[in-house]
């Protein structure tokens, strides 16, 4: 299979990123996988969604089960960014 990236093909982009998850997970069948890591080793728009999702799931497995308690201020203005009540 000869493997060409059109970067103007954005469903072709879209249609593969919908796969990430699966792929992460060891759920997409290996001719997907393939046809993925072609794609990811010739899109640098893609590479970085998918290192960003990788970086993602690393960092939360590091975290512990507890919650860490944001400073008062950091809440607030996160919760004022995205349009949420105060609480």
């Amino acid at each position: 299979m000869t493997y060409s990236h059109n970067h103007d093909d954005i469903a072709r982009c879209q249609e593969l990123l919908g796969q990430l998850n699966d792929y992460v997970d060891g759920k997409l069948a290996a001719e997907l996988c393939r046809d993925l890591e072609l794609h990811l080793a010739d899109c640098p728009d893609c590479r970085v969604i998918f290192d960003t999702l990788a970086k993602m799931i690393t960092l939360y497995h590091t975290l512990d089960e507890a919650p860490v308690a944001l400073p008062a201020d950091v809440e607030a203005r996160l919760l004022r960014r995205l349009n949420l009540p105060l609480l």
